[in-house]
Formats: C-alpha cells, sequence, structure tokens
C-alpha cells in the first residue's frame, strides 16, 4: 500500500506587526504619563495605538505584562560605547541611562511597575527578566572590553565572575535610579565622574581580593 504525504496546514491568522506592536508600547507609556497606573486599561491603549482590543490581548495577558514590556524597550536603547578607558566607558552609560529616567514615560513606568510588583510576585519575575537580565549585558560588555585593553583582570571562576558582574549591575542602576527617582537630584558630568571614580576603586578592589 502506498503511504501518501500530507501538506503541512498553512499558519492561520495573521502575522505579527512591528509597527502594530511599536504602536501599541508607545500608547502605553503615553497612558501612563496621563492616566497613571491604577486607571491605565487595555481598552484605553488599544484605541490610542488605534488597534482593536483583541489585538492586545493576543500579544499581552494583562496591562502588567504589558506596561514591563513598554518599559524594557526603552532600556533596550542603552549601549555601552567604547570611549578608549573603562572610566570612559562606565560614565558615559551613566549619564544615557539618567537621561533615560528623566524622561517622562520612563519615569512613570518605571515607578509604577516597581510599586505594583511588591504585591505581584509573578510581575516582579517579569521585571527581572525582561529589564534587569536584558540590561546586565551593558556590564559584561563593558568588562570584557576592559579586560581585553588590561584594565581589569579575567576572573577564572566562572560563578565569581558572574557575582561580580551581579554586584556591579546593581550598583549603577541602584545609584542612578535612587539619583534621579528618589532623590530628585540631578545626574550631571560631575556626578557621573565622581561616581565612576569611586566604583571603580571598589571594582580594583573587589579584582585584588
Amino acid at each position: 500500500m502506498l503511504s501518501r504525504s500530507h501538506p503541512k496546514p498553512a499558519r492561520s491568522g495573521r502575522p505579527r506587526s512591528a509597527a502594530a506592536d511599536e504602536a501599541i508600547l508607545e500608547a502605553t507609556r503615553a497612558s501612563l504619563v496621563d492616566l497613571g497606573w491604577s486607571k491605565l486599561t487595555m481598552g484605553d491603549v488599544a484605541a490610542r495605538a488605534g488597534v482593536a482590543k483583541t489585538t492586545l490581548y493576543r500579544r499581552w495577558a494583562g496591562k502588567n505584562e504589558l506596561v514591563v514590556d513598554a518599559v524594557a524597550v526603552l532600556f533596550d536603547e542603552l549601549e555601552m560605547p567604547d570611549l578608549g578607558s573603562l572610566a570612559a566607558d562606565v560614565e558615559a552609560v551613566v549619564l544615557q541611562f539618567a537621561a533615560l529616567l528623566d524622561r517622562p514615560e520612563t519615569r512613570t513606568a518605571l515607578m509604577a511597575v516597581v510599586a505594583e510588583s511588591t504585591r505581584d510576585e509573578a510581575l516582579r519575575t517579569r521585571i527581572r527578566d525582561s529589564i534587569v537580565n536584558r540590561q546586565k549585558r551593558l556590564v559584561l560588555q563593558g568588562r570584557r572590553r576592559a579586560q581585553e585593553r588590561g584594565e581589569l583582570p579575567v576572573e577564572a571562576d566562572e560563578a565569581t565572575a558572574a557575582l561580580t558582574a551581579d554586584l556591579i549591575f546593581d550598583v549603577i542602576a541602584g545609584a542612578v535610579v535612587h539619583r534621579t527617582l528618589v532623590s530628585a537630584e540631578p545626574v550631571d558630568a560631575d556626578w557621573a565622574r565622581r561616581f565612576t571614580l569611586l566604583l571603580l576603586a571598589g571594582v580594583g578592589a573587589a579584582a585584588a581580593e
């Protein structure tokens, strides 16, 4: 008996639109600035983005996931420059980070999701996966370049190296977020320079240890 091959069924539904995603995430940030977390709804975002509400729910289960992704794409704009020295690279990325946090849409969205995550473990996990862990790439990239220049030693133990990278990220993120969002003080070139000197002194001490 001869066997017959069956063609694979065609995928149903429309392909996901990058332009629609961008419009939705931009509308989410605008809604947060205008309405705040408590009044933001999926319906309002859909209306602002010019899409059906079902389009949102096909992509995101609810507003928690939507807002985190709307924040995450902003942080993906950050880049670790290559300015020839670790100090210059760190100062530049600190100023980039501070400028990003100074934008109303970033500040409002980040404060909202962090506050809400204190009551929602799943949201806290999504923030860690989509924002924190993704942005640790900057530390890893900067450290690798510094090691290639001979500014930092290579840590032979991978577990220790990972812990060091986590600590560096926590120190930079914590200091800049506290300075801009909690203390409401400016992060200018002088502050970035003094902070970088302090940070690199600590990194050097940790490496020597």
